[in-house]
């Protein structure tokens, strides 16, 4: 079955040709060869500000130029998230994104007062998280617990309803040849093509 699918390259240089820019590529290929529809975000090339207030996050205005990010967001089936790690997270220019756009009113409603409970509005959509690294990822996930993925996985996509979530770490990136590499962007063709 065909699904819309929306490819979030957060690496934040906007001059590309990184691992990240590449993984994209052939993860959106893979997919549309096999009919699925898809949309790319690329958050390098948006210009918005940073929120600095609560009163912003809350009643502020969505810049002009991440409302075609949100459409396609709130239109997809499945995203598909790519960033580098950096300082065990995601770089702050992919979390200012999420805070822009993940607002309330379009991932989730205020607290209900009768249950509670947040109204996740993004039920229904899945996610892939591509996260590269220089170390290796075994070590990411086990010694440093992987605390930057859980974060966007719980308290972001979670948050808003999405669900299920699937991760691929590529790590040890700078030593890897270019056969390791073609191996790396296969896979993602491959889940392209299987739209997960």
């Amino acid at each position: 079955m065909a699904r819309r699918i929306v490819i979030i390259q957060g690496h934040p240089d906007p001059a590309g040709h990184h691992l990240c820019h590449a993984l994209a590529d052939a993860y959106a290929k893979g997919a549309e060869a096999a009919g699925h529809e898809v949309a790319r975000i690329e958050v390098a090339q948006l210009d918005f500000p940073l929120l600095r207030t609560k009163q912003e996050f809350y009643d502020g205005v969505l810049p002009g130029a991440l409302k075609p990010a949100q459409e396609a967001i709130g239109a997809a089936d499945h995203l598909v998230i790519i960033y580098p790690l950096w300082l065990g997270s995601m770089p702050a220019l992919l979390k200012a994104f999420f805070e822009q756009a993940f607002r309330p009113g379009f991932a989730f409603d205020a607290l209900n007062s009768s249950n509670g409970k947040w109204t996740q509005l993004l039920k229904g959509k899945s996610a892939r998280i591509i996260v590269t690294m220089g170390m290796p990822a075994l070590i990411y996930r086990w010694y440093f617990g992987a605390h930057g993925l859980k974060s966007l996985e719980r308290n972001i996509l979670g948050f808003c309803g999405i669900g299920p979530i699937k991760e691929s770490l590529f790590g040890l990136i700078e030593a890897a040849n270019d056969l390791k590499r073609q191996e790396w962007l296969k896979k993602m063709a491959d889940l392209g093509r299987a739209g997960t």
